[in-house]
Formats: structure tokens, C-alpha cells, sequence
């Protein structure tokens, strides 16, 4: 690590150490580590294949198939992934109290599975793990939807109670941002000193809004991210380097230092 990241991470981790409530947002580029690709990126999932809007899923049965097929051939590698050295550090910071909780745009389970307790995460884009009836939102196992994909042919299934549209439970273009979700993020948000922006290109609205919000309401902000953002330029700091190694040796200085 230079000498400029080393400063860089120094100050990360003060600025964790005085904060009374901070809150973290995290987006595609925490999980890329993982072996999840990210979603704009060249090579990114966005594009090999364009997204399906949400009216496009429900008007169509073929379109239906379609995301279904897409859903399980990219099942393998999110299925595959571990949490990250940067989910691993934010699953510590939750757990010592230096994070109140984490506000995420992924859908990949990843914190979850590194510990983060369900009352002190937020999925603003819903999870990929699962499958729900948009109709009456019986919820389904994944190996459920595929067995009775791949028995009518490659055909989407339908609702066994209802008869609805069965939906991986993630939020598609032009869906419904899911509101208590929404609110309880917004309050989050509002309510933290410190909110830590991480790996998320922040072009994504209306959660791209929430680090603007935090620092206009008086937060300090971070940015942590592989690449330039949109809101760079209002950020307390901005750390433009490997997410891992930030959020790990930030980890280690808090831990260090007895907070973490």
C-alpha cells in the first residue's frame, strides 16, 4: 500500500472511530471480488445482455422464459461467491457497534452470509437468492422455479396458489422501488454522521440519492469506489482504489485500536 492510500485509509478509519452513527451503502463494486461481475463495467452482466424491463416480464410469457433462462445460467456464479475481505471488515464494523447498519443495492446475499444480522441491513434491489408470486407474494425456493422450468420446456412457471407471475425477488427496470425499504433507508440515512459510500456508481435514482441527502443533512461523506462518481466532488473523502484492501486494512486499524 503507497504512501498516499496509507494516509487515505488513516483517515477512513478516524473518521469511523468519531462517528456516533454511521451507515454504509454499498453497490456492485463491493461483491466484484467475490467473482460477481458488476453491472456496467466492460464485461459487466449489463453488457451481454440488456435488462428486461418490468412491463416486458409481465406482459409476455416468452419474455418471462427469457429472464428465467438468463436467471439460471448465471446462477452458478453467484451461487459459488463467499463474502469478500470488504464484506468480512463491514460484518465486524456491525458487529462492534461502529456501523449502525448497511443500506445495499446488491442482490447477491453476500452480507447476510458474512454475518450482518437481517434488523441491521437494507435491500434496496431485493435478493437473488430467492424467487416470490408478484400477484400474491408466495414465496419460492429457487430449485422449485427450475425444476418446473426446465419440466414445461423452458417455460416460466406460474404461481401454484394464484396462478401469478413467479419473479426472482429483485427490483427490475421500470418496478416499483420497494417502499418500507425506501422510507426505512431514507431514515437511515438522515439519522447517520457518516455515511460510507462503497462501491456503487451512484448514477443509479433513486438510492444513487442517499449519499447527496446524508451529506446535505450534515453526515460527513466517504467514497470508496474503483472508479470516478457523480458526487465525488461533495465528498469528505474520496478513496479511488481496491475495495478490499480499503475496507480490510481500515478493519485492521479499528481492531487496533480497540473498536473494532
Amino acid at each position: 500500500m503507497d504512501a498516499e492510500l496509507t494516509t487515505q485509509v488513516d483517515d477512513l478509519a478516524s473518521l469511523i472511530r468519531q462517528a456516533s452513527r454511521a451507515v454504509a451503502f454499498t453497490g456492485a463494486g463491493l461483491s466484484t471480488e467475490c467473482g460477481i461481475p458488476d453491472f456496467r463495467s466492460p464485461g459487466g452482466l449489463w453488457t451481454r445482455n440488456k435488462p428486461i424491463p418490468f412491463d416486458a416480464f409481465l406482459a409476455s410469457r416468452e419474455v418471462r422464459s427469457e429472464a428465467w433462462r438468463r436467471k439460471f445460467a448465471m446462477d452458478a456464479t453467484f451461487s459459488a461467491a463467499v463474502p469478500g475481505r470488504g464484506h468480512r471488515a463491514l460484518a465486524g464494523m456491525v458487529r462492534s457497534g461502529r456501523l449502525a447498519g448497511i443500506i445495499t443495492q446488491n442482490i447477491d446475499n453476500l452480507h447476510q452470509d458474512s454475518g450482518v444480522p437481517d434488523g441491521q441491513l437494507i435491500e434496496l434491489h431485493g435478493n437473488g437468492t430467492y424467487a416470490h408470486c408478484l400477484d400474491c407474494r408466495q414465496r419460492y425456493d429457487l430449485d422449485w422455479v427450475r425444476g418446473r422450468f426446465h419440466a414445461a420446456g423452458g417455460q416460466a412457471p406460474d404461481c401454484e396458489a394464484c396462478l401469478g407471475p413467479v419473479k426472482a425477488a429483485t427490483i427490475s427496470f421500470g418496478q416499483a422501488m420497494p417502499e418500507e425499504e425506501m422510507r426505512q433507508a431514507v431514515r437511515w440515512t438522515l439519522s447517520s454522521d457518516l455515511f460510507l459510500a462503497i462501491g456503487s456508481s451512484l448514477v443509479v435514482y433513486p438510492a444513487a440519492g442517499l449519499p447527496a441527502s446524508a451529506r446535505q443533512n450534515g453526515a460527513r461523506l466517504v467514497i470508496i469506489n474503483g472508479e470516478e462518481t457523480p458526487l465525488d466532488a461533495m465528498a469528505d473523502l474520496v478513496i479511488r482504489a481496491d475495495i478490499g484492501t480499503v475496507l480490510e486494512a481500515a478493519g485492521d486499524r479499528l481492531a487496533a485500536s480497540g473498536l473494532s
